[in-house]
């Protein structure tokens, strides 16, 4: 059974910067291969626009995954996210690092992951975030578990949690509300 659905707006409120796991979390987890041995993956474009907006008001974000794939280099560079981490063994280890380059602590940072690989940094985030399609014993060890499954709109469930908690979501709708005729 999930932790919560609620996400936790208090500890999101003090978040710097969001890291991710990417297969199951960013994408549904599932790896295409074509004849050639082309990989593909299909990412949400509501996912995307959240990570944009979390850039827009100031807060960091990180992709952290175990395989090394030049799709995901594809849409770390769309999005504009300097920070990539490829072909981790130990996703804390270079959470934690990128933590000290960026002078923040563990505890400012909301980590999601899906799988074993990413307990580490889930338990040591100050929000640890899963998704529903995460083995139940992932979902244990979460602080929240978003609402919508990984490669679904999980990640933009955590982008409007975050610009909520912290007090963005007003200024971001009225960006994107037409004015009213006068």
């Amino acid at each position: 059974m999930p932790h919560s659905f609620v996400a936790p707006s208090a500890t999101l409120a003090r978040t710097r910067l969001l890291a991710l796991d990417v297969d199951g979390v960013l994408s549904d987890g599932r790896l295409y291969f074509q004849a050639d041995g082309m990989e593909t993956k299909a990412f949400h474009t509501q996912d995307g626009h959240g990570l944009k907006l979390l850039k827009r008001v100031g807060i960091s974000v990180a992709l952290i995954t175990g395989r090394d794939s030049a799709m995901v280099t594809q849409r770390a560079k769309a999005l504009g996210i300097a920070h990539l981490y490829q072909g981790c063994d130990n996703k804390l280890e270079a959470l934690t690092a990128l933590c000290a380059k960026l002078d923040i602590e563990l505890e400012q940072v909301a980590y999601c992951g899906d799988d074993l690989p990413d307990l580490a940094a889930i338990e040591a985030a100050g929000v640890g975030i899963s998704v529903p399609n995460a083995p139940a014993y992932m979902q244990q060890h979460a602080d929240w578990v978003t609402p919508r499954a990984g490669g679904h709109g999980a990640v933009r469930d955590i982008c409007d949690a975050l610009l909520a908690a912290q007090g963005h979501w007003d200024s971001i709708m009225a960006r994107y509300r037409h004015a009213p005729a006068s």
